[in-house]
């Protein structure tokens, strides 16, 4: 089992990479006062067919050839609906996919967030030709970082690859979400 959103993230993160996505945004949002926590993927990726989304949430459907299993979908399902939640996904083939997974925030059950700022640097970093958004909201304040913007400002998206900026990004998301919870 995935110990942490961070690591549901990064398995998904690499399920878009995998659906050939070229555009990817990740979101999560905590809202206290309203005791839920969100995690939501999309990519734009090849999308599933009806019959395969059907069987997405069984650990013996996957697309991987290396082994048979498939575990971060199901164990996502089950860690939401653990705690009060729900799981959602979404798909159309050609199209794209959303996975949306919502947590009651107080739940002793809840996974913790875990490093988001490393899985994000380590995300952006692996891929770097890939469209990447990440968005944090907390109550109501957010915070967003695309690749986009990155490389626009850096002007080679290869720079993306570099520990230099991987460390700078991981470190300006860990300083805009201690801002947010202030």
């Amino acid at each position: 089992m995935l110990e942490d959103l961070s690591q549901h993230v990064l398995d998904i993160a690499e399920n878009s990479v995998a659906a050939l996505a070229s555009s990817v945004s990740i979101e999560i949002a905590e809202d206290v006062p309203g005791n839920v926590l969100l995690m939501a993927v999309e990519d734009d990726g090849k999308g599933m067919s009806a019959d395969f989304l059907e069987r997405v949430t069984d650990p013996f459907t996957t697309t991987r050839t290396t082994r048979r299993v498939g575990m971060g979908i199901p164990f996502l399902k089950q860690s939401a609906e653990l705690c009060g939640g729900r799981f959602k996904i979404a798909s159309t083939l050609g199209a794209g996919t959303r996975i949306e997974a919502t947590f009651k925030y107080d739940s002793i059950d809840r996974p913790p967030l875990g490093d988001m700022p490393a899985s994000v640097m380590v995300i952006f970093m692996g891929h770097p030709e890939i469209d990447w958004t990440y968005r944090h909201v907390y109550n109501g304040k957010d915070f967003s970082i695309s690749t986009v913007e990155l490389v626009e400002a850096l002007e080679d998206r290869e720079l993306l690859r570099s520990t230099e900026v991987g460390l700078w990004i991981r470190d300006q998301i860990d300083e805009a979400l201690s801002e947010l919870r202030n």
